[in-house]
């Protein structure tokens, strides 16, 4: 009977103590994804410095394991921009385009400019992104105007022929945003093509609206379909879009500022994802932050990889 008993609480010390004092080292499970997050505006004060631990990242309602959280400077600074320029928005170019001209020649040696063009729907790459800030610069010509045509075919053809890079990517397009051929002011089919191509390709949308010459005598309808475009592609890249009115911004510089600003701001978000169906997919994930006073942009959805197993979705 002693022996019995002395068996029986061997038994129950195994199932209720030692879990107590044994060390878990199951890793979290999941496929790797990384995504740059942004911090929003601090209105003149210092930008806090976040850690992985301000952070919650979810998937559907799943909340996510954080691996890493880096600051995108120093060593980690790599930048490549492109300046998309609608060659239709000729509306007074003159003096906001030198001031394009001092935002190039200001970015940090770390961030490769290029520039390209939209010439009657199509896509010109006048120079590919280079350290070279000085040559970008004269790359730079202001629009001389042309027919109204749809711009987002040129931005899907400029992300999906960017090569990829260990670098930071993001565009920043200067356009009416206007797609004469779209029949629905609220969902344009091209302009959602250009948004998976930016999502997939984790690139950045900054949008900047400034209208063609003759503004003020088009469907002013087109107008704000177009404004509504671009916000909608450069918010859910994680980015800005800036237009104050249907009409020309009376000046780019403060806008362009606080793209700078943006761009000083950036984290590299590493965290594990439940793996998409097949191949791999466009999911949506909410990052959001613990701090109360703390602004985040990101994407509305990223490419999660796929794995063997079907996930089957919440309803």
């Amino acid at each position: 009977m002693r022996g019995f008993m002395y068996k029986i609480g061997i038994f129950a010390w195994a199932i209720f103590v030692w879990p107590l004092f044994s060390t878990n080292t199951t890793a979290p499970s999941g496929v790797p994804v990384r995504v740059v997050v942004t911090l929003g505006h601090h209105y003149g004060q210092a930008p806090p410095v976040l850690t992985r631990d301000d952070l919650i990242v979810r998937q559907q309602v799943d909340p996510l394991p954080i691996t890493n959280l880096a600051p995108l400077r120093g060593d980690q600074a790599g930048l490549e921009l492109f300046l998309l320029v609608d060659n239709c928005s000729n509306c007074e170019p003159g003096s906001k385009f030198e001031e394009l001209r001092r935002f190039i020649s200001s970015q940090p040696s770390t961030t490769l400019v290029g520039i390209a063009y939209i010439a009657g729907g199509r896509l010109q790459v006048a120079e590919a992104p280079t350290a070279d800030h000085d040559r970008a610069v004269k790359a730079l010509n202001t629009p001389t105007g042309s027919k109204l045509a749809n711009p987002y075919g040129a931005l899907t053809e400029l992300i999906q022929g960017w090569p990829p890079s260990s670098s930071r990517r993001a565009v920043l397009m200067i356009s009416t945003g206007i797609d004469p051929a779209a029949s629905d002011a609220l969902e344009d089919p091209s302009a959602e093509t250009a948004l998976e191509a930016a999502e997939r390709a984790g690139i950045t949308l900054y949008a900047i609206y400034h209208p063609s010459a003759d503004y003020l005598t088009s469907d002013l309808l087109k107008i704000n379909s177009g404004q509504i475009q671009m916000s909608h592609l450069a918010y859910d890249t994680g980015g800005e879009a800036y237009f104050l009115s249907l009409g020309p911004l009376p000046s780019l510089a403060p806008f362009l500022s606080d793209i700078a600003d943006h761009l000083r701001n950036q984290y590299l978000l590493e965290f594990l994802a439940n793996p998409g169906a097949g191949g791999g997919e466009l999911e949506q994930i909410t990052v959001k932050s613990k701090l109360s006073d703390v602004e985040l942009m990101a994407p509305d959805k990223v490419w999660i990889p796929g794995s063997t197993v079907t996930r089957k979705k919440r309803p």
